[in-house]
């Protein structure tokens, strides 16, 4: 009897895939690639939209834009989406409106003694994203992957066209959420096109620079680091290699938080930290106030995890996550499997 039912399952099946339409066919495919990886990237006239199923993640700055034609910016994050669909961050705000979304940016720039522009202050700055590719790894997370030249109108050629001084490669990883926290991995290489290039923050004894956060600051945010609660002082603290940022990050009354994640392999590690309870960002601090060289050899590369997740710190175990985040191989995509799909 069981041969028999297998016998007839078997011609259905064949009868089934002559007489459906190749139409319902193709919609079956479609529908079972879609599940294999709901992480959707998809590309826009300004940039990179990325979802997962049907939640907002975030959104890829590609191309420049200004707030009535000053502080022109590019490649950067904004929106960036909490799981319930707050949004955690801003650009353009009123107190810094050279501050956006998640942002990686230095004061100075230097090119033996001249300075080039400013990418913090988005001032005579131009982001070249010349290239990007999608990086499918698994069903649980793609990359979006970057390549930008570094211009600025203070280096140019004979016939006064814009010089590339830096080539950055930026791989941003996106994860399915999972357990109420969501990680997205940042990988930033910086790499010298010319000779005697150096990076550094700002030039007072804050020297705040590098990767950075600007998220929404609701009285009653709690800043907790390795050790605890961390209160934010004018200049850089030491909080460990993780802070966490938690609070009524929406609209909903509901306690939310974004925690940032600093790799072993970044130099500096741990990084000091420049903390604000208001009008301002939060930044692991890399180099600091006095410049370092960029080789056109071997690239400075920097990595950062953010966690976004519900509830408060003591939600989530952020020591096993760091531990966790440092036990990737480094840099994050050398050994990946990944293929390269066109866009």
């Amino acid at each position: 009897m069981r041969n028999f039912r297998c016998g007839l399952f078997t011609i259905l099946a064949v009868l089934v895939a002559f007489v459906a339409p190749a139409g319902c066919i193709a919609n079956w495919n479609q529908s079972s690639t879609t599940k294999s990886n709901l992480i959707n990237i998809s590309e826009t006239d300004q940039g990179f939209s990325i979802t997962d199923g049907e939640e907002q993640v975030l959104f890829y700055q590609r191309q420049h834009k200004s707030l009535d034609g000053k502080y022109t910016r590019a490649n950067y994050i904004h929106p960036l989406y909490g799981l319930d669909g707050e949004i955690l961050t801003e650009d353009f705000p009123a107190d810094h409106p050279h501050h956006r979304g998640v942002f990686w940016a230095w004061h100075q720039v230097w090119l033996g003694d001249k300075k080039l522009g400013d990418s913090w202050a988005a001032r005579d700055f131009f982001w070249d994203v010349y290239d990007a590719e999608i990086l499918t790894i698994d069903s649980k997370f793609r990359a979006l992957k970057l390549h930008v030249y570094w211009k600025s109108p203070r280096l140019t050629d004979e016939d006064g066209k814009q010089q590339p001084f830096v080539k950055e490669t930026t791989t941003i990883r996106i994860h399915r959420a999972e357990s109420d926290i969501r990680k997205i991995d940042f990988q930033i290489e910086l790499l010298a096109l010319k000779d005697n290039m150096h990076l550094g923050g700002s030039e007072d004894a804050k020297g705040y620079g590098g990767f950075t956060t600007r998220m929404p600051l609701p009285d009653g945010l709690a800043f907790t680091g390795t050790n605890g609660n961390v209160e934010p002082t004018n200049l850089s603290v030491e909080a460990g290699p993780w802070l966490d940022f938690s609070g009524n990050l929406g609209t909903n009354n509901k306690t939310s938080g974004l925690a940032i994640l600093c790799h072993k392999s970044s130099p500096g590690y741990p990084q000091r930290w420049i903390l604000r309870r208001k009008d301002s960002a939060q930044n692991p601090v890399f180099p600091g106030r006095e410049p370092v060289p960029l080789s056109r050899e071997k690239p400075i590369i920097l990595r950062y995890r953010l966690i976004i997740h519900r509830g408060d710190v003591n939600h989530i175990d952020l020591d096993k996550l760091q531990a966790e985040y440092n036990g990737l191989p480094d840099p994050l995509f050398e050994k990946e499997n990944i293929s390269r799909p066109e866009l």
